[in-house]
């Protein structure tokens, strides 16, 4: 199929490619120039600008973002909404909150007659690459209408529909909420081996337990993979970035009565680590890198 899309940063630019090698035309947008050349150049089209990109696709007009959250997105839909007509479908694949995304499905229907699916993406680069965990929300006869898009997109059984609009990016803000925990897990687990006086070896350690161990996971492998390029991860900052999706899961969690402590003092901790340098935060750091190149 034909799609737009809007957001070409590290996600956008491989889900872009994933989908070229997948046979199915995309037309990009992107603020920068040099990041529409880069995907012209293996075989998208590119807009002019965000108000052309409906006059390059076909019914039914999909246009998939992935730009920040926040007003951004706002801007963005209120632009290319005219040119995409009654048919058209807007797919959030950022990780705005899900407030913002039930408020964007009812105006765009109400307003425009255009249909709004919110999904939450997970897998970082490389899922983006190669196959990603979708949750999608929004109404269901929509999902269905663009489930050869979510197959060529997602792992092997990597997407589901989740529920009415926002529930995709509930689950998402879930899933992050998780993350944080198990990334602080992970970071203090390593601390204390690496204080240990019996001088233990930190990456036999963690190839055991990728190997059948109850605490193996993708998380796991990557922490391998970090502390093989830098073993005391000297060269990565210990302050952790990120928290927004963070905070979210805490104040959603507040206002629905559901206690969540450990999640709690995984985004506490992030905020200490402003302050206070320790392997376990670097460790966290570098683990964002390796599945999000985010800033270390």
């Amino acid at each position: 199929m034909k799609i737009g899309f809007i957001g070409l940063g590290r996600m956008g630019s491989s889900i872009v490619r994933n989908l070229l090698e997948k046979g199915h035309e995309v037309v990009v947008y992107d603020q920068k120039a040099e990041q529409i050349e880069n995907l012209t150049a293996v075989g998208a089209i590119g807009a002019s600008s965000l108000e052309a990109i409906g006059s390059l696709l076909e019914p039914p007009r999909v246009v998939w973002l992935m730009i920040p959250a926040g007003p951004a997105v706002d801007n963005v839909i209120d632009k290319i909404a005219p040119s995409l007509a009654k048919d058209g479908i807007i797919i959030d694949g950022g990780n705005s909150f899900f407030k913002d995304s039930i408020r964007r499905a009812s105006k765009l229907f109400k307003r425009t007659g255009i249909q709004f699916l919110d999904v939450g993406t997970s897998g970082g680069i490389e899922g983006a690459r190669h196959g990603a965990s979708l949750t999608i929300g929004g109404e269901k006869g929509v999902f269905e209408q663009i489930i050869p898009l979510f197959e060529a997109l997602a792992a092997p059984g990597g997407f589901s529909y989740v529920g009415p609009s926002g529930a995709g990016h509930f689950t998402k803000m879930v899933h992050n909420g998780i993350e944080y925990a198990m990334l602080e897990a992970y970071g203090e687990g390593f601390e204390l081996l690496s204080k240990a006086p019996l001088k233990i070896d930190i990456i036999p350690a963690i190839k055991a337990w990728i190997n059948g161990g109850v605490i193996r996971s993708w998380i796991l492998e990557l922490a391998e993979r970090a502390l093989q390029k830098d073993p005391k991860l000297e060269s990565v900052s210990a302050s952790i970035g990120g928290g927004e999706t963070g905070e979210w899961t805490v104040e959603t969690s507040i206002g629905y009565d559901v206690p969540i402590p450990v999640i709690y003092m995984a985004l506490a901790m992030r905020y200490r680590s402003r302050q206070v340098d320790s392997l376990s935060a670097r460790l966290i750091s570098a683990l964002r890198y390796e599945f999000g190149r985010h800033r270390q």
